[in-house]
């Protein structure tokens, strides 16, 4: 799948939006607090999701200016998911963390009525992409909460190989989870 991403300055000169056939990944702004609240109040969408729901959209303004701060110190990178005929954010995309050279971790969610029409996988495509060859990323990392069969079934789907369990991994909400690791390597592309 081929992506158009816009490179004409360093990667954190200037925040990237990587347009795709029916995509565009843009930086999430205030205007956006509305979109991601409705995203993150949805059950279907947090139940899989470490974070408790927002309770207002200045939680979601919080998330944001985070997003935000991430960028700006050069950690990590988060896209906002909106279809090309469309400016709300219909999920979210990006790199929790990286290191140069090494790996990252991925993350992402999507309202939950975009589920199953692969928009997500086309975003992933892209982001993935930009990872590689843009960020200089040789591993890529999924953790999924185990239950999450959409999930893990997409990235098997888009190559991710699952490498285990990580027991008791994951403590939120009072309780300790289970998460499944999935990666993806640069070499993997190139078989």
């Amino acid at each position: 799948m081929s992506t158009l991403i816009d490179h004409k300055t360093t990667v954190f000169d200037k925040f990237p939006t990587i347009r795709t056939p029916h995509l565009e990944l843009v930086q999430i702004t205030e205007k956006h607090a509305h979109d991601l609240f409705k995203i993150l109040c949805d059950k279907q969408v947090s139940q899989y999701y470490n974070l408790l729901p927002p309770e207002d959209e200045n939680d979601c303004q919080r998330l944001i200016d985070y997003f935000r701060e991430r960028f700006k110190s050069k950690s990590a990178i988060r896209w906002g998911i909106q279809q090309n005929d469309n400016n709300e954010i219909i999920g979210t995309v990006g790199f929790n963390h990286f290191t140069k050279k090494h790996r990252a971790n991925i993350g992402y969610d999507l309202q939950y009525s975009y589920c199953n029409k692969d928009v997500i996988a086309e975003a992933l495509y892209a982001v993935i992409s930009f990872g590689f060859f843009a960020l200089d990323i040789n591993r890529i990392e999924v953790e999924v909460m185990e239950g999450n069969d959409l999930s893990i079934e997409l990235l098997n789907r888009i190559g991710f190989k699952q490498e285990g369990t990580l027991r008791q991994w994951h403590y939120w909400d009072d309780k300790h989870y289970d998460m499944l690791m999935f990666s993806l390597l640069r070499s993997d592309g190139e078989a």
